[in-house]
């Protein structure tokens, strides 16, 4: 499975998970079996609220799945209707996101846990201590 996770550094498995997925400079493409690592540079991590194109900041690239620290309403339901399935995070790295993933350890975001605004500085979906954005 193709596993997206955003990352405030490029630091393969160890990279620190970034507090939301539209802001985050980096996204980590994971192979979860192999646990084969790539960088994506988000180009599009600044951007007015409401206008996160998330498919475009994945450049084409095949993802099953993202784990996320937040996730704007918007951004969700373009993944979600393009059939890419979104996880809330429950650590601070990469490795262990991944860990607690392969574990079913990891909640479905559905739309009511979505993050309201675009504030970075919400605590929403960052109880697991991840970063915050402000």
């Amino acid at each position: 499975m193709n596993l997206c996770i955003p990352v405030s550094a490029d630091r393969g498995l160890e990279s620190p998970v970034s507090g939301h997925f539209g802001s985050a400079p980096l996204y980590l493409l994971v192979d979860s079996e192999t646990r084969a690592t790539r960088t994506l540079t988000n180009a599009r991590a600044v951007h007015e609220h409401g206008a996160c194109r998330p498919l475009d900041a994945l450049a084409g690239e095949r993802v099953d799945a993202l784990v996320v620290g937040g996730i704007g309403a918007g951004a969700l339901a373009k993944l979600r209707g393009a059939g890419i399935r979104v996880f809330r995070a429950t650590a601070p790295t990469a490795s262990a996101c991944l860990d607690a993933f392969l574990r079913n350890e990891v909640e479905e975001i559905d739309p009511a846990g979505a993050c309201a605004g675009h504030e970075h500085d919400h605590g929403a979906g960052h109880a697991a201590g991840l970063p915050t954005r402000t």
